[in-house]
């Protein structure tokens, strides 16, 4: 029997509202779970979505905000942390925690993990990795046997509202003169948030994909400095990109990690230690085709009037 109604955590997210209207396509009810109901009823516009507002950490709520859906996806993750409410400790591991325990309590036997490529609980460079590595070996092995859990391991995720291109194209508007970057020869196979949806979307009534680990990586691979001037390139910014060495990229992460915001940070900076390739082709196995940066990026890049010619060509053909 397919499954026809997933929670999501993380629904309200960059993935989370790619994957909710994936899913709703399909004909799968999906129910966002959320702490702040009113910010996010936006998602409810298209129909097919219900919002539930609930405290995972808060005894039981979890449990009633899941109670009578078929399978549960847990999208939530942080790239810094801000206080000890929003640690990577507590929002990966802890939550991961509680998601599988709720999911034992209500019954529920699929379970959809987003993890990280490179995440590793003994070996990973940052907190960031190992905690994410924590969270995804403990989902796994905590919810065996009844619980079917598969984990995705995505590079670098770009799409029309990503926080990667646009991030970096805002930061080249706004930084005067030359652009200084950190680990510039750090290495990515960006993929494509509607091929991560879709992945998870294969996957749900998937048997083949219970106890899996998928990585999933876009068609190419390229270095941070080559995306930047990627970037800079298409969204028509004339601006020099000076790749920092070791010393200054450590600096630089121990610097900005103490401004408002904290756009990069010395746990970023040993996250891109390690390159964010895949070993294995997760898509391929699930009978995706990977969409190259090519086929999206240029185009929500390029300046206002660039898309607007572009969007009458369109309808013109």
């Amino acid at each position: 029997m397919e499954i026809d109604s997933v929670s999501i955590l993380g629904g309200s997210g960059f993935v989370g509202r790619h994957l909710t209207a994936r899913l709703v396509s399909c004909g799968v009810e999906c129910r966002v779970v959320t702490r702040n109901l009113h910010r996010h009823r936006d998602i409810q516009a298209g129909g097919g979505v219900t919002l539930v507002e609930a405290d995972p950490f808060e005894p039981g709520q979890l449990e009633t905000a899941i109670q009578g859906t078929r399978a549960v996806v847990n999208l939530v993750g942080i790239l810094n942390e801000s206080g000890a409410k929003k640690g990577f400790q507590r929002t990966h591991v802890e939550l991961g925690n509680r998601v599988v325990e709720a999911c034992k309590d209500t019954g529920i036997s699929r379970l959809l993990h987003m993890s990280a490529l490179n995440a590793n609980e003994s070996n990973g460079p940052s907190v960031y990795l190992k905690t994410k590595g924590e969270a995804e070996n403990r989902t796994h092995t905590l919810g065996q046997p009844h619980i079917k859990v598969t984990s995705f391991r995505p590079s670098v995720i770009f799409g029309p509202d990503d926080s990667f291109f646009n991030r970096f194209a805002d930061l080249l508007r706004t930084v005067p003169g030359p652009f200084p970057l950190a680990c510039p020869e750090a290495r990515f196979a960006p993929v494509y948030v509607g091929d991560v949806a879709a992945a998870f979307a294969v996957s749900l009534n998937e048997r083949k994909a219970w106890g899996k680990h998928y990585q999933l990586c876009g068609p190419r691979s390229f270095s941070l400095k080559e995306l930047v001037e990627y970037t800079a390139r298409h969204a028509g910014i004339r601006k020099r990109i000076i790749g920092l060495g070791d010393s200054l990229s450590r600096l630089q992460a121990r610097a900005m990690g103490m401004v408002p915001g904290r756009p990069f940070t010395y746990d970023n900076y040993l996250s891109l230690q390690v390159d964010s390739l895949c070993t294995s082709d997760g898509l391929a196995e699930l009978e995706i085709d990977a969409t190259d940066i090519d086929a999206v990026v240029p185009f929500f890049l390029a300046p206002r009037a660039q898309r607007t010619r572009y969007q009458l060509l369109r309808k013109s053909i």
